[in-house]
């Protein structure tokens, strides 16, 4: 925990818990990594002398900034892992059969032609439709060669 001394203004007295690791779109009263440096350059500037901080505290405060940086990093990993796993869930659909719901019609079979990656997912190509992946209720077996690519 990163703790005043004496003449340390009222906004750098953080700990360092605050600085959780950030989400992929974080928020503008987040810490990240340059204000967690700038923080600890602080508290040493501005440390009584005749009371310095203990090299403990010191260790400690880089192995919390080290393990924020390492969960970022993982955070970031599981993401990229997560996308790839659905792209590749929703090719292995193309050439096979399924069941999707039309708000319209109601359920509906066709043959997935294709599919595509937007920022609300995938999306299949059934004959003319394209069909977000959430709104398929049922895969049958493949039909056929699946079309080329």
């Amino acid at each position: 925990m990163i703790e005043s001394s004496t003449a340390v203004p009222a906004a750098l007295a953080v700990t360092a818990a605050s600085s959780a690791p950030a989400a992929p779109a974080a928020k503008p009263d987040d810490l990240g990594q340059d204000a967690f440096l700038q923080l600890l350059v602080a508290q040493l500037r501005y440390q009584d002398p005749l009371n310095p901080a203990s090299s403990t505290e010191f260790l400690a405060q880089t192995a919390q900034f080290t393990m924020v940086e390492t969960l970022e990093e993982m955070a970031s990993t599981n993401a990229e892992l997560l996308s790839a796993n659905r792209m590749l869930g929703a090719s292995s659909l193309v050439g096979r059969e399924v069941t999707y719901y039309d708000d319209a019609v109601g359920e509906v079979s066709g043959t997935v032609s294709g599919a595509r990656f937007d920022a609300a997912g995938a999306v299949l190509t059934i004959g003319d439709v394209q069909v977000p992946m959430a709104r398929v209720t049922a895969i049958g077996a493949a039909t056929g060669t699946p079309p080329q690519v």
